[in-house]
């Protein structure tokens, strides 16, 4: 089997839940911890290795920025925080210097790997991560919108009381406020739901569910964040599928952040839309069926996008 090795840059409340799901994963042969600072890295890392006997052999450890030569895939979770009522767009400023800093560091010991961003706002700093390293777009990907649609699927089966598994749906557009529901072309194994009748019924959505799904879909992270500070299980379960898709070269459609050429119109950005993740990354861009009115919200999460990358020189 071909040897696989990980570097995670940012051991906050999002790298360390990632670390953990790699190691409980076996995803990877080698996983390699940066942070700015050592002792939280290397904590980190001496906590893992205690519990591989209960897992599986993997070499996990601290390191730095060398130690990102020969990384197949280099995951990015380092950032400012999001904080209390902050939007994921407030984030932007403090956090591109911060990419910045980074960006130089790994490309100067790889440049054939592949780029995973989960730091927000992702979409943005996912298009400062391409500029800034020069890589080719299907190798520099964000977690996109594979988070939101998780979460659309489980309040989905809550409601009709189905496993999360079993709904095929997603969300598009930017990992934000502006973020799109598919409506159109959701269903439950296959099922269409539709509006309820007086009678009600068990395979049935209403607008008013919709809208309350969605809504709660959308501010989900706002919730969390208010609770307990930050977000971290369902994140770092979604890079893990990220990086499964990748390594194992599974041709996996998933929601992530990728570069846009002529998707429903919209081109030169990063968005979250359904694409085929393989050992080189982004294999396709899926074109997802979208109504009239799915286009619409499309491109006016686009220009929102790019009214903040334009301000930032991007």
């Amino acid at each position: 089997m071909r040897r696989s090795k990980i570097v995670l840059i940012g051991c906050g409340a999002v790298g360390s839940t990632f670390a953990y799901t790699v190691m409980l994963k076996e995803l990877a042969h080698e996983l390699v911890l940066i942070d700015h600072n050592k002792d939280k890295a290397e904590g980190d890392a001496l906590d893992l290795n205690h519990g591989l006997m209960l897992a599986g052999p993997m070499l996990i450890r601290a390191g730095d920025y060398s130690d990102c030569a020969g990384a197949d895939i280099i995951v990015i979770a380092a950032g400012a925080a999001q904080r209390p009522g902050e939007t994921r767009i407030d984030l932007m400023h403090r956090n591109v210097a911060i990419f910045d800093a980074i960006i130089k560091q790994v490309t100067e010991h790889n440049n054939d790997g592949i780029l995973l961003i989960a730091s927000n706002p992702v979409d943005i700093l996912t298009q400062v991560a391409l500029k800034l390293s020069g890589w080719p777009g299907h190798r520099v990907i964000g977690s996109g919108t594979l988070l939101d649609s998780s979460r659309f699927r489980y309040l989905i089966g809550q409601r009709l009381r189905v496993d999360p598994r079993s709904i095929h749906g997603m969300i598009i557009g930017e990992h934000g406020d502006s973020e799109v529901p598919v409506w159109s072309s959701m269903n439950v194994a296959g099922v269409v739901p539709e509006a309820c009748g007086p009678e009600g019924g068990r395979w049935c959505l209403d607008d008013l569910d919709k809208q309350t799904i969605f809504d709660e879909t959308r501010n989900a992270a706002y919730q969390i964040i208010s609770k307990k500070g930050a977000t971290s299980y369902a994140i770092a379960l979604a890079l893990a599928r990220i990086c499964e898709a990748i390594l194992r070269d599974q041709h996996s459609i998933l929601p992530v952040s990728t570069y846009l050429d002529d998707y429903h119109g919209v081109s030169g950005l990063y968005m979250g839309v359904p694409s085929v993740l393989g050992r080189h990354g982004v294999e396709e861009v899926v074109r997802l069926p979208l109504t009239t009115r799915e286009a619409e919200l499309f491109k006016q999460s686009a220009e929102k996008l790019q009214l903040f990358l334009t301000t930032i020189g991007f």
